[in-house]
């Protein structure tokens, strides 16, 4: 066993199924590890580095946030945030963010937002509906909003008043609508239930659905926003605009760094001074980070490239389904793809591994392809050829 790995198993609680490798640097779209192999990445930390590694820019801003200041408390304000909130301002369309360490933990401030809002107004309501095969995270908040039993069953009871639907199943919805119902969540593309992408029908039905029966619709950006599907965040694709979002991962391009945005209304009638916060959360290094990874997306373009390299990645993702018995459809959009297959899926990631390849699974039998949003044509041929050995 390499010695890091020894050291690692030793000190951590055990909690996730690791890969036998130790990473040690990036460049690019490529890791190494400490034996110096290089691997393609096309799993970029769960979706997170959307600028690859090793940045210029991005480090050299960092750098320069360090030497300032990277934490202050709350009770003040700092340039670094007030930038990177009208920066989330402009390119979400919201109205007002709130900063938060991770998704789960914006998440968390969707719901408590929509609860508030409910409060304030004098609904009585409280109930959420989320739809199956979804994920929102592991706290306890997130996980109860969260459609896999798998992961809501060992922590329950959970927080009261959730019910699930059927994705992409309107009827389905509005059978759970009741009296009490405060909002409805969901992702635009899910992620961990599969990849599975909401049509716009169903999409322009819980907007409709919501604004007739005085429901918030929150949309979960966490993994498919930041430009990863095509579009900036997801549900603009669908000429809607949900009362809150959260959003994490790619906004920081790998700076542990969240967010949770909303309406002018949700806010008039939401979260005030003590009901709620956190003590990273808008913390200068951060909020640089955000800053910096918008300024370059603009400058390079990189929502029109992912269109440009998505299209080509779900043509030679169709191709396998052509010649490959064990690969049965492809799903998704842009920069993040999947394959559903035949085969275990643990059997393909390890043996694309020992090729240099990093990909992940979602649900149960799909391959999921979320590199860094940097990719070129070039390194999607790479993939697929390492690929079709794994397969």
């Amino acid at each position: 066993m390499n010695e890091y790995m020894k050291e690692t198993n030793e000190a951590l609680l055990h909690t996730y199924n690791q890969f036998p490798v130790v990473l040690e640097r990036g460049e690019g779209a490529y890791l190494y590890d400490t034996e110096g192999k290089k691997y393609l990445d096309f799993a970029a930390g769960y979706a997170v580095s959307s600028l690859g590694y090793a940045d210029k820019e991005l480090n050299d801003a960092l750098k320069e946030q360090i030497d300032k200041i990277f934490h202050t408390s709350n009770l003040y304000y700092n340039t670094a945030c007030g930038k990177a909130a009208e920066d989330l301002k402009r390119i979400t369309g919201m109205d007002r963010i709130f900063f938060t360490n991770s998704g789960g933990e914006a998440v968390e401030g969707t719901l408590k937002a929509a609860r508030k809002y409910a409060y304030k107004k004098g609904t009585g309501r409280y109930e959420f509906i989320a739809m199956k095969e979804s994920f929102h995270g592991r706290s306890f908040g997130a996980v109860s909003v969260t459609g896999h039993d798998a992961y809501r069953e060992p922590f329950e009871p959970l927080v009261p008043g959730v019910s699930f639907a059927q994705y992409n199943d309107l009827d389905s919805v509005k059978a759970l609508v009741t009296d009490k119902t405060c909002a409805i969540i969901l992702e635009p593309l899910q992620g961990e239930g599969g990849i599975n992408a909401a049509t716009e029908e169903f999409m322009k039905g819980i907007r409709k659905l919501c604004d007739e029966e005085g429901i918030l619709m929150i949309c979960d950006e966490v993994q498919c926003g930041m430009g990863r599907t095509g579009a900036m965040f997801a549900w603009q694709a669908y000429d809607i605009k949900p009362d809150i979002m959260s959003m994490a991962k790619a906004i920081g391009s790998g700076i542990p760094v969240g967010a949770f945005a909303m309406t002018e209304e949700v806010a008039k009638y939401s979260l005030e001074p003590g009901d709620h916060g956190t003590t990273y959360g808008g913390n200068p290094l951060a909020c640089t980070a955000v800053s910096k990874t918008i300024e370059i997306f603009e400058k390079k373009h990189l929502v029109e490239h992912v269109q440009k390299v998505g299209a080509y990645l779900t043509k030679k993702l169709e191709e396998l389904v052509e010649e490959y018995d064990t690969v049965k459809a492809v799903k998704g959009k842009g920069l993040m793809q999947g394959i559903q297959v035949t085969k275990p899926i643990s059997e393909i990631t390890g043996a694309a591994l020992k090729e240099g390849l990093l990909i992940i699974g979602a649900g149960s039998d799909v391959i999921r392809f979320v590199p860094p949003l940097i990719i070129e044509l070039e390194q999607v041929d790479e993939m697929i050829r390492i690929l079709k050995k794994a397969l």
